[in-house]
């Protein structure tokens, strides 16, 4: 694999690991059904005439259950980034998901290198918004790393 087809591969997987945490938030399902159903029907497949990049998968699971396992200390450490008077509760959950598999990253995964973690997660949270909110995910995002000394 090349390293341009890896990142690529990657940038599926981050897409895809973030679509999934929502699903999980939204419906309750759980973790080995909900990587299952992505594996299945989702990395690599095309749905409803659109085709889902091959993602790499072990980097798909890895963020998926990592952000579920350290759910408490990622939604901790980003509470703490927000301004005054607002609550994860008020995200929009789309971003919350975004920034929980950001914050994932950064704190579990030093192969990637902290500019690359966070200019994916905002490239990520354009794919849903507008610049103001993709800024907003690049400031939390490099506050968490400096925090967590990357």
């Amino acid at each position: 694999m090349t390293q341009n087809s890896r990142s690529q591969a990657r940038s599926a997987a981050r897409l895809a690991a973030v679509q999934a945490l929502y699903q999980q938030q939204m419906e309750g399902t759980t973790l080995a059904r909900l990587l299952n159903e992505f594996h299945q029907h989702r990395l690599g497949q095309v749905v409803e005439d659109e085709e889902y990049a091959d993602a790499d998968v072990d980097f798909f699971d890895d963020v998926v259950a990592g952000v579920e396992a350290r759910r408490a200390e990622i939604d901790e450490r980003l509470a703490a980034r927000l301004a005054e008077g607002w609550t994860l509760a008020r995200l929009d959950k789309t971003m919350l998901q975004i920034l929980r598999a950001g914050t994932y990253e950064l704190l579990a995964r030093p192969d990637v290198t902290k500019a690359t973690t966070i200019s994916e997660y905002v490239d990520v949270a354009k794919a849903f918004f507008d610049d103001r909110e993709a800024k907003f995910v690049n400031g939390i995002l490099d506050a968490v790393a400096k925090e967590a000394g990357r």
